[in-house]
């Protein structure tokens, strides 16, 4: 009789108490695997060092590593609650393709109908963009969303070993929409409602691009 390999885990990450909190109330039952959820921490460097720690144990050596939480969208037209899937993740340290940036597209327009999915890549930056023309020159580059976090545990994960990885991000914050303007509690309570809401798609991105197929 052939013995079948232990699932491989799934290491979802998050920078903020509020992320990790709706990601604390999400059902998980639909996990093919282990999940951890790690709170990183605010900015990038604190993303990397907590994802290159996590990562050292043998126990999450093979994981895949998703990256989720909010971000500010560049492009016009975006609003609090839309989503955004990368292609690659961008920042100083390097750009890291995305895996299974389809099936994500797919599953969160099954899980979360009626909400607006983004795709292309999603830039990092070491502190909160805010005003048109910062937004305008990352827009520049092709970006379509900019968090802090995503690009560095990214870069962090795919340096401690081959693996799938991913970045699916919630706007809370976009060009006719900042956080500073009136409607900002409005968009941030739809924004943790969305993320909320993403688990199962992360489930089966796991599933799909990692776990043995029969």
């Amino acid at each position: 009789m052939t013995t079948q390999p232990a699932p491989a885990p799934l290491l979802i990450a998050c920078a903020l108490g509020i992320e990790h909190l709706a990601l604390r109330m999400s059902d998980r039952s639909g996990a093919g695997g282990p999940v951890t959820v790690l709170r990183t921490g605010m900015g990038p460097r604190a993303a990397e060092r907590s994802v290159t720690r996590v990562l050292g144990d043998p126990v999450l050596s093979r994981a895949a590593v998703l990256a989720t939480g909010f971000c500010a969208g560049l492009a016009p037209g975006m609003h609090p609650g839309d989503l955004v899937v990368a292609e690659e993740t961008r920042d100083p340290l390097g750009t890291v393709p995305c895996v299974g940036t389809e099936l994500l597209v797919k599953e969160l327009a099954r899980t979360l109908p009626g909400r607006t999915v983004h795709t292309g890549p999603l830039t990092g930056s070491d502190h909160v963009v805010r005003g048109h023309d910062e937004r305008s020159e990352l827009r520049a580059t092709g970006a379509i969303a900019v968090d802090m976090e995503s690009a560095a545990t990214l870069v962090s994960a795919v340096r401690t070993g081959a693996r799938p990885v991913a970045a699916v991000r919630v706007v809370v914050d976009a060009p006719e929409h900042e956080l500073v303007r009136i409607g900002t509690v409005r968009g941030g309570i739809s924004a943790f409602r969305v993320l909320r809401s993403v688990l199962p798609t992360f489930f089966e991105w796991h599933r799909n691009v990692l776990l043995p197929r029969r």
